[in-house]
This record gives structure tokens, C-alpha cells and sequence, in this order.
């Protein structure tokens, strides 16, 4: 049943990020949520947290700016409350979705929320890992979608990398440092 619900989840993100009302394009789909997702799993080993929990939640953490983007400044909110109806939509049990949707809520790297389980870190320093291992996706999202001009973009993506890099735990920072110091060196 877990494996299922999990399979689900995949194919449901996957499509929503197919959508052509999906202003990150299919590209969030391989160069974030699935970055987010190998790099949870690395942390939930490290930090002995609950992987179906962190698996779920990282699938989830964009989805609400994916599939609305009205929603993209508070996804971490409408994400959360989305997680509910996904999961409550799959019988999944209800205590665990009020740990995802935690994870999900607090998962936002400009907007610091204290995150209290091994889960919520773990979903925290996946997404600001997966900034640092998919630099090409801020690129993107610099150049392409907000219109910035070299300058202006090479300064956007430096200062999103030193803030995803700078809210990670120690353990993350550790296995992310070698590429957050080559990205910074090339944005100079």
C-alpha cells in the first residue's frame, strides 16, 4: 500500500508539472522535485528520519506553486493544505499527513519557521541541496522567467545560494560545500 500511494504521488506531481499553466515548465519536474527528492532520502538516512514521511513530503513541497501560480509567494501554505486533500484523497493515515504537511510548511527557505522533527530538516535541506546540485534551474528562473540581465541574474542565483546554503544543517552543508563553493566562484 505504501509503495502505491508513493508511485501515486509521483505520477500526480509529474503531470501537474506537465501542465501548461506550470509557469517553472516540465524542467521543475527533473531539476528540482526529483533533486529534492534523492537528496531528502540522503538526509533522512543521515538524520534517522522517517523516509515514506520525507519521501511523500518532498514530492509535495512545490506542488502548490506548480500547479497555481497565484500561490508561488505562500506555496509552503497552500502546499500544505494540497498535501491534505492528495493524502486524505488516498486513505493515507491521518497522523501522517499532519507530519508532511509540517514538513511542507516549513520547508520555505525565506520564511523561518523553528523545524522541530528529523523530517522537516531533512525536507528543509533537501530543497536548498537541490538549489546547489541544480544550479541551472535558478539560471532559469533568473534569466528566463524573471527577465534579469546577466548582472542582476548572476547576483540573484549568488544570494539563493548562500541563503539555501546558509539555512542547512551541518550535515548538509557538509556534503554540499565542494559544489556551493564552485557555483559561488563562477557567479563572481
Amino acid at each position: 500500500m505504501k509503495n502505491d500511494i508513493i508511485q501515486k504521488i509521483y505520477i500526480l506531481v509529474e503531470e501537474e508539472c506537465k501542465s501548461e499553466h506550470n509557469i517553472f515548465g516540465y524542467d521543475a519536474w527533473d531539476y528540482h522535485i526529483l533533486s529534492v527528492v534523492k537528496n531528502s532520502k540522503i538526509m533522512a538516512e543521515k538524520l534517522n528520519a522517517d523516509k515514506e514521511i520525507v519521501e511523500i513530503a518532498a514530492l509535495l513541497h512545490d506542488y502548490a506553486g506548480i500547479k497555481n501560480k497565484d500561490w508561488y509567494e505562500e506555496h509552503h501554505i497552500y502546499g500544505a493544505n494540497e498535501a491534505d486533500i492528495i493524502l486524505t484523497e488516498l486513505y493515507y493515515p491521518r497522523e501522517k499527513i499532519e507530519l508532511v504537511k509540517k514538513c511542507i510548511f516549513s520547508h520555505r527557505g525565506s520564511v523561518v519557521y523553528d523545524k522541530l522533527t528529523n523530517e522537516e530538516k531533512c525536507v528543509t535541506d533537501a530543497d536548498a541541496m537541490a538549489h546547489i546540485d541544480q544550479v541551472l534551474s535558478l539560471l532559469k528562473l533568473a534569466y528566463g522567467l524573471k527577465g534579469m540581465g546577466v548582472n542582476e541574474g548572476a547576483k540573484f542565483v549568488k544570494a539563493k545560494l548562500e541563503r539555501s546554503f546558509n539555512k542547512m544543517s551541518k550535515e548538509a552543508q557538509e556534503i554540499m560545500k565542494e559544489k556551493y563553493e564552485l557555483a559561488q566562484k563562477i557567479l563572481k
